[in-house]
């Protein structure tokens, strides 16, 4: 089996580490050499002591659960002989409270924008396609998270 790492650095900034009053800016650093600011979210933690640029992991929780579905989406549409000449999506998680009053994202929908080439699934074969690779992806198979594909499916004719 495989195994992922990443790389967390964080120093101390900041007037008072004791009282709260330190950044929460740190790096992500991944195998391939890339380093990835972070930080947490300035609705958790309010600026000066969040870095609003900076992905926060909520943010990358969503992207996680997006990207691993249109790679698995993308590899199955390819396999069934689609043709695809962009993928796009704007995916939106939700953060509630759970029944001990917990914080956590409870739902992530996905909100895919398809362009197709000469080959286009119909509605209902590129809802079957995202059923498929909602079953297939990692990441939402390692969590609790409830993933849906909402609006917009609909594919986008292949320009002439």
């Amino acid at each position: 089996m495989s195994r992922y790492l990443a790389v967390i650095d964080w120093q101390r900034s900041g007037p008072d580490f004791r009282k709260g009053q330190y950044s929460r800016e740190h790096t992500w650093s991944f195998d391939g050499g890339l380093r990835v600011p972070a930080s947490s979210s300035p609705s958790v933690v309010p600026l000066p002591w969040s870095a609003a640029g900076n992905v926060d992991p909520e943010e990358a929780f969503v992207a996680a659960i997006a990207s691993c579905h249109m790679l698995w989406w993308l590899s199955i549409a390819a396999k069934e002989g689609f043709e695809i000449e962009s993928y796009r999506d704007e995916a939106v998680g939700e953060m509630t409270r759970n029944r001990d009053g917990a914080l956590w994202i409870s739902s992530v929908t996905l909100h895919p924008t398809i362009r197709y080439g000469a080959r286009a699934p119909t509605l209902a074969e590129a809802s079957r396609l995202h059923e498929q690779a909602h079953a297939q992806c990692f990441i939402a198979n390692s969590v609790k998270t409830r993933v849906v594909v909402g609006e917009p499916v609909s594919p986008i004719p292949a320009q002439p």
